[in-house]
């Protein structure tokens, strides 16, 4: 029997009302791993109203607490690092060495950001009035939105998402279509590490509907997306009447320079790996190389 993935909402998997269903497919095979959910907007808006909610807890949680459960988070990604990395394969293509690499990153991730719990400094200075004491301290915003895409399903929501999680802020969860057996993983895994309830929210679903929840909906001050340009044109479009925060990713046209003192045989290998690797399909691949005349034809 086919497995149909859930939403995580206010800490309870929950199944969609919408029975439209996405296939997710095994691009090697063929192979039919699991359907999701082409979840409501009703259901993004449900997630956003959960998070805001467990925000006003999560936020008076002492920062180092919190780096805490991302410690755990670490050690369990360490401990489910093949397993995570093998369904990362199985569900998008990238090859075993790399699926692992992306989840490596997220492990990385999470110690160093569980280390920013003791490290969320404020700032003093002096005041140019007397007795005065001039000081800042860090809040985090509330709700952040994270709209993820396919090619690093590991690694991207780790990078942000765990920033957000230290920071106080509580987080919903859009992965891409392609990868939803990964972000459920994914989100397992922290749900096992601690995150309250409703502090991490995960919705399955399309750009047009759950992703417009998330770019529309008063109460998300925080978009982090990372995909193609248009989309994010279209982000800007929706957040900005609203003045939400937004950190995009898009696509780079990316040049690697080759001087005529260059050592040739690394710069070859360094524009092999960056154009190939991954299949070239991530925003830092190199689609040009701009060469010395004195080196080009040898290059």
């Amino acid at each position: 029997m086919t497995r149909i993935l859930k939403n995580y909402i206010g800490g309870k998997w929950v199944a969609s009302s919408n029975k439209k269903l996405v296939d997710n497919v095994n691009p090697a095979t063929g192979e039919l791993i699991c359907k999701a959910p082409r979840s409501t907007e009703a259901e993004a808006a449900r997630a956003v109203e959960a998070a805001a909610k467990a925000f006003e807890k999560w936020r008076l949680v002492p920062a180092p607490k919190r780096g805490e459960i991302l410690y755990r988070a670490a050690r369990i990604l360490e401990r489910k690092k093949k397993e995570l990395a093998r369904i990362l394969t199985m569900e998008m293509g990238k090859v075993t060495a790399e699926a692992e690499g992306d989840v490596q990153e997220a492990i990385d991730t999470a110690y160093y950001t569980a280390g920013e719990g003791r490290r969320l400094f404020g700032e003093t200075t002096h005041s140019e009035l007397p007795n005065k004491a001039m000081m800042s301290v860090r809040c985090p915003y509330g709700v952040v939105a994270l709209i993820s895409p396919w090619n690093f399903p590991v690694a991207i929501p780790a990078w942000k998402g765990f920033p957000a999680l230290v920071c106080g802020n509580a987080v919903v969860f859009k992965p891409s279509t392609d990868t939803p057996l990964t972000a459920y993983t994914f989100v397992r895994i922290l749900e096992e590490a601690g995150v309250p309830k409703g502090v991490m929210n995960l919705v399955f679903g399309s750009g047009g509907e759950v992703g417009k929840v998330f770019c529309t909906h008063p109460t998300v001050n925080v978009i982090g997306f990372t995909g193609s340009t248009e989309t994010g044109v279209e982000i800007d479009r929706m957040a900005a009447p609203l003045n939400k925060i937004i950190s995009k990713e898009m696509g780079g046209k990316n040049g690697i320079i080759v001087m005529d003192d260059a050592d040739l045989e690394l710069a070859v290998d360094g524009i092999i790996w960056s154009a190939f690797g991954t299949s070239g399909q991530r925003c830092t691949a190199a689609s040009r190389v701009i060469a010395h005349k004195k080196i080009v034809k040898k290059l």
